[in-house]
């Protein structure tokens, strides 16, 4: 079976429009953090020790339900996306141990939002499952859930991308496609997420959302459980919808026939800041970064350097997306994202790979192995986790210091060197060229003395990074080096130390 069915991310939603676009999360926190195929324990460590000090609004977790075991090629990633069951048994740990981190990081501030596969089941079940069920994917039976025949739409191939129906109504490499507008197929699905939902997690990444309907996801997301008030959410709170629809005017399938039910990926956003942060495009440009692009509006598009997917080559429009092997230029744009007043950003944390289909890092049983953390911080153990590079880390800080600011001040030189302020909040500097940047610019910021949050932090009033000097008018003196590792400084009120 081929590895592209997995390109579909889903997510379910509220009744309330408004609802379902709000990610309920704590105030003066902010953004998203994909920790891609971590164990529920390590998780409600990271949520404890990292992501809340940090700031982190919350983790896009992997499928939780019962996966089918795919040995050949030995437990790739994308077999989180093979559902046998609707179990809460995984790679990532027991129904106990997920319930246990749901609370853990609710209590410390970071929602959960469960990434989900709701358009088909598995076609390879000859192991069984990641929780002990069976199926026979060659009679469409899976006994664990349970779906039969009568549940599925017909034996057909997609062969043609341009076809929307075809697309809704086929199987998806292979994958037996179930069919939403089956009142038993949406209650089995209502029922799973709404026992999600009692257990404490915001919202859902809908998985391969454009292979469906948008009116039969609208009708599962309009039976949904409020958010209950136990776990900490507002009275009458809706679940978060992220609907994963990768639109790039290609196959007859729009984001705008899903916006209306909740936020949408834009998987544009990806590609684009790919080609400018790898300097293809001139950074100047970025100026009206956003709808000008004919992006989604801010409030309705969930935006990223790079995903699961396309940091492997896969999806569409394939070759224009940074990834950590890219560190200095992937810095850069993520760093431009978390800045930027637009949209809801979300921060991959990935696992180093040698292969397309290669799994997170585990022993030879398959069992997960957890990222040990080094002294500097960073993860070990065969995992990447940007969102623990200082640079990124730190400026989910400043996007929090400014919040409800717009852009001010814009600075470019006509290419590859820009800055910008962010009201009286922040401030940020990016430098592309081959020669430094060397100059006084306006900050906006009050006078004293900041740290660059991307060289360094504050640590006991003390900055271990570069210091910024911002004059009684607002202006300092700017030095980013050709050959800064990061090409970006970055300061903000939370971090002026005089």
């Amino acid at each position: 079976m081929a590895v592209s069915f997995l390109f579909v991310l889903i997510l379910c939603g509220g009744i309330s429009i408004k609802a379902q676009i709000d990610p309920n999360q704590w105030p003066n926190r902010s953004g998203i953090v994909q920790l891609f195929e971590w164990k529920w324990s390590d998780i409600a460590i990271e949520c404890e020790q990292f992501l809340a000090a940090k700031g982190y609004g919350g983790v896009q977790i992997s499928p939780p339900a019962e996966n089918a075991i795919i040995m050949e090629p030995f437990r790739p990633w994308w077999e989180r996306y093979q559902p046998i069951s609707y179990y809460l048994n995984s790679r990532s740990g027991t129904e106990a141990e997920f319930v246990q981190m749901v609370g853990r990081c609710n209590m410390a501030g970071v929602r959960i939002y469960a990434d989900v596969q709701l358009n088909h089941m598995t076609d390879v079940a000859n192991y069984g499952g990641t929780g002990g069920s069976t199926a026979d994917s060659g009679n469409l039976s899976y006994p664990a859930v349970p779906y039969n025949s009568s549940d599925f739409n017909g034996n057909c191939a997609i062969t043609d991308n341009s076809n929307p129906i075809e697309r809704r109504t086929c199987r998806l490499e292979g994958c037996p496609d179930l069919n939403q507008r089956s009142e038993w197929v949406r209650d089995r699905i209502v029922n799973f997420l709404n026992k999600l939902i009692t257990y404490g997690v915001a919202g859902f990444n809908i998985d391969a959302a454009k292979y469906m309907w948008a009116e039969d996801l609208q009708i599962i997301y309009s039976r949904l459980s409020n958010l209950t008030e136990e776990h900490g959410f507002e009275p009458g709170a809706r679940p978060f919808i992220m609907q994963s629809v990768a639109d790039m005017g290609e196959d007859g399938i729009s984001k705008y026939e899903y916006r209306p039910y909740g936020m949408v990926s834009e998987v544009g956003h990806s590609h684009e800041l790919g080609y400018y942060f790898s300097g293809q495009k001139r950074l100047s440009d970025l100026k009206n970064w956003g709808r000008s692009w004919s992006f989604l509006s801010s409030e309705r598009a969930i935006v990223f350097v790079g995903d699961h997917l396309n940091q492997r080559g896969l999806g569409s429009r394939k070759g224009h997306v940074l990834t950590f092997r890219n560190r200095k230029h992937y810095t850069m744009a993520t760093a431009f994202m978390l800045a930027f007043p637009y949209a809801t950003p979300r921060v991959m944390s990935s696992y180093d790979f040698g292969n397309v289909d290669q799994g997170p890092p585990a022993d030879t049983f398959g069992n997960i192995i957890s990222p040990s953390i080094g002294e500097d911080g960073t993860c070990q153990n065969g995992w990447i986790c940007e969102h623990r590079w200082n640079a990124v880390a730190n400026m989910i800080g400043f996007r929090n210091a400014a919040i409800g600011t717009g852009l001010d001040n814009w600075f470019d030189n006509g290419a590859y060197q820009i800055g910008f302020c962010r009201g009286d909040r922040g401030f940020i500097v990016f430098n592309l060229e081959g020669w430094d940047l060397n100059q006084r610019l306006q900050t906006c910021l009050p006078t004293g003395k900041y740290c660059d949050v991307i060289s360094g932090t504050v640590d006991g009033g003390v900055c271990t990074g570069t210091v910024v000097d911002v004059d009684s008018d607002g202006i300092t003196n700017v030095y980013l080096s050709a050959y800064d590792g990061n090409g970006v400084l970055a300061i903000h009120v939370n971090a002026k130390i005089e």
